[in-house]
């Protein structure tokens, strides 16, 4: 896998790699807070040449953050980029990586677990290659690749009606698939969650997410912190519920203690 899309244990992106996702991400923020803006303006703002910019747009455009016009590009709906696996690949990627590794302590070997298709719990399904044996659950095909031929894992998709957005599967056989199973550990995550609820922008992924916490005996919320303090059309469940939670040290002190207050609240260093 290109630098552009690596995650953990798929291919660590170079230093120029992660430098050029960076400025993408901050592309993808500026034009989402402005509404529309000119390519002129984005290359004196980020510091670049026009040609660069032309092909950040480009690439921006193919994940389907953007849209592109003559002269300039404007923003799509928050909830559309948001949703979509290639730009969520391209973002916060060692805020993901240090929050896996932090997670990872809460598995061992001969568990069952659940883990849904977020970025997130991609990156941890790397790590757990090294906690066998494991029996894993999932609905997400990219988790499923990560573990499929290994003698040591019993592996368990959860079917469903595929979704190209989320390159996973979802709806009601899917929802039925995990109602009938029961595990040690889920772990999943979400797009929003401030002091005292988790959120969702989609109504069929928080059913999904919904039934995998009801299948597990304990539970896990994996979080960067460019997804608290703030929420999403869809309330998931209250933080209460979860029996962990996972951030990045860069959420702040005050929220981190007030998660503190409802839930095992572990904290990664994402430089440590």
């Amino acid at each position: 896998m290109s630098g552009e899309n690596a995650v953990a244990g798929q291919g660590q992106p170079t230093g120029s790699a992660r430098s050029q996702e960076n400025r993408r991400q901050r592309i993808a923020e500026y034009v989402v807070g402005h509404g529309t803006v000119t390519v002129s303006r984005l290359a004196e703002t980020m510091g670049v040449s026009v040609m660069t910019v032309h092909r950040d747009l480009e690439a921006l455009a193919r994940r389907g953050v953007l849209r592109r016009f003559r002269g300039g590009v404007s923003a799509l709906p928050t909830s559309v980029f948001e949703s979509n696996l290639d730009y969520r690949l391209g973002v916060h990627v060692a805020e993901k990586e240090a929050v896996a590794r932090e997670a990872a302590e809460l598995v061992e070997p001969g568990m069952s677990v659940m883990l849904d298709d977020s970025t997130s719990v991609l990156a941890l399904a790397a790590l757990l290659r090294e906690r066998t044996p494991l029996t894993v659950l999932t609905n997400a095909r990219r988790v499923l690749e990560v573990f499929a031929g290994r003698e040591e894992i019993r592996l368990i998709a959860l079917g469903g009606e595929y979704s190209h957005t989320h390159d996973s599967f979802l709806g009601v056989p899917c929802v039925e698939a995990i109602e009938a199973m029961s595990v040690d550990l889920v772990l999943v995550s979400t797009s929003a969650m401030n002091g005292h609820m988790t959120f969702h922008q989609e109504q069929d992924v928080v059913l999904v997410k919904r039934a995998m916490l009801a299948s597990g005996a304990r539970t896990a919320l994996l979080m960067d912190h460019s997804k608290v303090a703030r929420t999403a059309l869809h309330r998931l469940c209250p933080v209460a519920d979860f029996d962990h939670v996972v951030v990045d040290d860069g959420v702040d002190g005050d929220l981190v203690a007030e998660l503190g207050e409802h839930t095992d609240v572990r904290v990664a260093e994402v430089n440590g």
